[in-house]
């Protein structure tokens, strides 16, 4: 059996390479000709160079700045995320995404190659960033201000990665190893026996995490399930963690036909496993201002990642075809332990353990398509499907009281022995795009361009989501408690579940399923008007239809009856305006203004209560609706040499119905909820400044050294909801959920070449942001405040020789603390002597890889 599960893995991953992606541009070679004496001279530009970037994003009509292959590899160990520390006013934020402007996830939405992308993960607006390997990225594209081919869904940026192409023949292994000062070569790490085996490497183990058979199918069931329909276990094994690695394949072929046509192929495929060892405080406060939870968390993360990338390229000089294929698959295993009192229970000390494994699976497939039409037309069209799948099988909670010697007395009566089982299943998933464009007007042939470009496209997706959410617990008659060793349960569980003292039954809740339909299609057209080369001007309108459907029950429907439906169809309007001014051949003066929205995450308008052990749980809001965002941004910049760049930018911001993150009091007396509202509008005013020069100019000994620094800061202002003062009545004014007052990025860079021409550079890059509201406090209590994070990186890079690379990173030297503070303002004296509700640290990490390309 385990042999043949083994073969369904490794079928598994290496099949599903068959369905990966690749696409554009890594070395897009730019070709001019002419003849001189009938002598033929070509040169080339390698587009993903941090110059040629920068001389992009200074032609560019928008906002757009960009990061490419070049600039990800020196500052990314391993994957995208790493890298993105120095574009202008993003931050990252432990786990929870990216911070664009000061404003959180919620606001930035993500492209692959153009097209709609879902994520495949409720609790995130995008895909994680860190899911993307650097091999596979030719250039990430970020939308600072916006264009109507964009998706309307666009305050903080739009994120569009633009995936490789093959342009010359490689192959290339590479492989990495790191430590962490804090989750390395502990000896008592827990984790799962079934994570812990080949299966779980390759992700397979949530199969042993599914439905028994006696409730699988579409309705709940009281039928009495035996401890042995369930195939995953409850014991813990006690690990020595193993360093962190990671090992990739790329190989890429070109072939070129007598006509010369080109052809390409590309394929990568990525494996990673990461140990990930926290301790901290997790509290939360009462409304009468002391402590309802005081417990000490321990989590024990063991992370794996597995990539697959397939790409068919077709070019010749009028036509373009991409065939890209993706898989994404991320396996959380986690094993996290809770000691003190929740509930006000302050002389109730208990121990909980909760085993769970966060499992996402995303298959993407492309076509992508582009065909010029003589000198002044081009078509483009592309269409994905995407499969999506995201579950927490079996995540177990066991509930006891500490009694030495790894033991806890426990009881099978009053809900101390849990399993829950949460599916988001999105088998079909469909974006699609199509834009005809005309050039008009007599050509400059010094610059290259037409005055009059005209535009006009269609773009959309459609997603439909299948939700469940079921619980199985434990019931007995006997409420004696019994000793139980908290690592190696299941043999005495085995034995009283056989001679009758327990059964286990799910709960007969009706609002266990839920069903998401969502429609967006949208038209545009817009007008590039160049009448020289100091002046470009692009005005557009974007038309879109966003129309949804959630079918849902209520916890007090009947089981048997009909779904309520929520249906939403809205169109919005929506145009944009940007023009930019060169004054001379380094400034540019540029102006934008533009209308959008901003849709909500998906868990927060899944109509669900996300159940937490500590009774701090997420309750979605159905009826929350889309924002609406007034954007303008005004912004100066000047190139002092074609590798440097010194701007400011002025921007501005009216959010109507902006959504934010809330506490709650829970419909039960004891716990705390997280929902989500809409404010009744939010004004924003902020400037972002941003220096990327030479030392040179310091000093010839320092022209090694290029330094860039980049600082925002945000000015912003809420006015509450109804709902808002009905649910959250305190702290009439304050600053938006989420939203930074301030953020900095820096990165020192060091680059050589030796005699032989081998490149090394050394990037010492840090980051920080300002203490934001986490969540809008409620009643009596202040806000939840986000502490400010310190993050230094220092990443070093080599050419050891043509063809080996390696690469040495420590990251997060600083090891700052990670905090989470109830507010100074609250409206009852707090009885106790700090505000801490969250804290932990995550240690420094060495990672080094080496990369062989031949």
């Amino acid at each position: 059996m385990k042999l043949r599960k083994l073969s369904i893995g490794v079928l598994f991953l290496f099949g599903a390479t068959t369905v990966v992606f690749a696409q554009n541009t890594q070395k897009d070679t730019i070709r001019k000709e002419q003849n001189v004496e009938g002598v033929l001279i070509q040169g080339s530009r390698n587009k993903s160079t941090e110059t040629a970037i920068l001389l992009d994003q200074k032609k560019a009509i928008i906002q757009k700045q960009s990061i490419g292959s070049e600039e990800i590899s020196r500052k990314g160990i391993s994957n995208l995320e790493q890298g993105l520390t120095k574009i202008t006013g993003i931050n990252t934020v432990e786990s929870r995404g990216l911070f664009v402007r000061g404003l959180e996830e919620r606001y930035n939405n993500l492209l692959l190659n153009g097209l709609a992308t879902p994520s495949n993960n409720p609790f995130q607006k995008i895909i994680a960033l860190n899911q993307f390997p650097t091999d596979i990225v030719s250039k990430l594209d970020i939308y600072k201000t916006y264009q109507p081919d964009l998706f309307g869904d666009f305050a903080g940026a739009t994120f569009d990665i633009q995936t490789l192409v093959p342009e010359k023949d490689i192959t290339k292994i590479e492989f990495s190893v790191g430590v962490n000062t804090l989750s390395s070569f502990r000896n008592n790490f827990k984790i799962n026996e079934n994570a812990y085996t080949m299966e779980g490497y390759v992700g397979l183990n949530s199969e042993d995490r599914q439905l028994p058979a006696e409730i699988k199918g579409f309705r709940p069931s009281s039928t009495t399930i035996p401890f042995s329909s369930f195939q995953d276990t409850w014991n813990v094994n006690s690990v020595k963690s193993l360093p962190n690695t990671a090992i990739g394949l790329t190989v890429a072929r070109t072939f070129r036909a007598e006509n010369n046509d080109k052809f390409g192929f590309l394929f990568n495929l990525n494996q990673s496993s990461e140990y990930q060892y926290r301790e901290g405080n997790d509290n939360l406060f009462d409304n009468g201002g002391q402590y309802k939870n005081k417990l000490r968390k321990t989590e024990y993360n063991y992370n794996l990642q597995s990539n697959a990338l397939l790409g068919l390229n077709f070019k010749n000089k009028s036509t373009k075809v991409d065939i890209i294929g993706s898989f994404l698959q991320n396996s959380e295993n986690q094993i996290q332990d809770n000691l003190g009192f929740k509930d006000n229970l302050q002389d109730n000390i208990q121990f909980f353990r909760t085993n769970q494994q966060d499992i996402s699976r995303l298959t993407d497939i492309q076509v992508l398509v582009s065909q010029k039409i003589g000198e002044r037309q081009l078509l483009k069209a592309g269409g994905s499907w995407v499969n999506n799948y995201f579950s927490q099988p079996d995540r177990k909670t066991i509930y006891g009281v500490p009694n030495g010697d790894n033991t806890i007395l426990f009881s099978y009566g009053g809900n101390n022995f849990i399993r829950q089982y949460l599916d988001l299943k999105g088998d079909n998933y469909f974006s699609g795009n199509a834009e005809y464009q005309l050039s008009l007007g007599k050509k400059n042939e010094d610059d290259n361009y037409y005055p009059i470009t005209v535009k006009a496209g269609y773009n959309g997706f459609a997603d439909k989501r299948d939700m469940s959410y079921r619980f199985v617990f434990s019931r007995t008659q006997n409420s004696s408690p019994y000793t139980l060793n908290i690592d190696q349960p299941d043999a005495l569980l085995q034995q009283q579940n056989n001679a009758g003292l327990f059964t286990f039954q799910e709960s007969d809740q009706p609002n266990y399923k839920n069903f998401l339909y969502q429609f967006v299609n949208a038209g545009y057209t817009s007008i590039n008007y160049k009448p020289d080369n100091s002046w470009d001007v692009l005005a557009g309108l974007r038309a879109e239809n966003d129309m949804s459907i959630i079918r849902y029950k209520s916890i007090s429907d009947d089981i048997n009856g009909s779904f309520r439906n929520i249906e939403k169809n809205r169109t919005y309007f929506l145009p944009s305006l940007a023009v930019k001014k060169s004054l001379n051949s380094k400034l540019n003066l540029r102006f934008a203004g533009s209308k959008t929205i901003t849709r909500p995450i998906l868990i927060e308008t899944l109509p669900i209560e996300y159940i937490s052990p500590d009774n701090n749980n997420i309750v979605g809001n159905p009826n929350i609706d889309n924002s609406q965002n007034y954007n303008v941004d005004l912004k100066i910049e000047y190139f002092p040499k074609n590798n440097e760049l010194i701007a400011l930018n002025i921007f501005g911001k009216k959010i109507d119905k902006a959504i934010e993150r809330s506490y709650i009091a829970s419909g039960n007396s004891t716990g705390t909820v997280i929902t989500f509202f809409n404010a009744k509008s939010a004004t924003l005013f902020g400037a972002e400044a941003e220096v990327n020069v030479g030392l040179d100019r310091i000093s010839e000994s320092l022209s090694n050294f290029s330094l860039g620094a980049n600082a925002t800061v945000l000015y912003s202002d809420v006015e509450r909801s109804i709902d808002q003062i009905n649910e959250t009545n305190f702290n009439d004014k304050r600053t938006l959920q989420g939203a930074a007052p301030w953020i900095v990025n820096a990165d020192l860079k060091y680059e050589f070449k030796n005699a032989s021409r081998l490149k090394s550079t050394a990037s010492l890059v840090y980051n920080v942001s300002g203490k934001k509201i986490y969540g809008v406090g409620f009643g009596n209590l202040d806000n939840v405040i986000e502490l400010p994070f310190h993050q230094l990186d220092l990443v070093l890079q080599t050419e050891i020789s043509k063809n080996v690379t390696a690469k040495l990173g420590i990251l997060n030297i600083l090891d700052s603390t990670y905090r989470l503070e109830l507010g100074e303002n609250s409206k009852v004296d707090i009885l106790s002597n700090t505000l801490l509700m969250e804290d932990y640290k995550r240690g420094t990490s060495f990672n080094f890889s080496v990369a062989y390309t031949f």
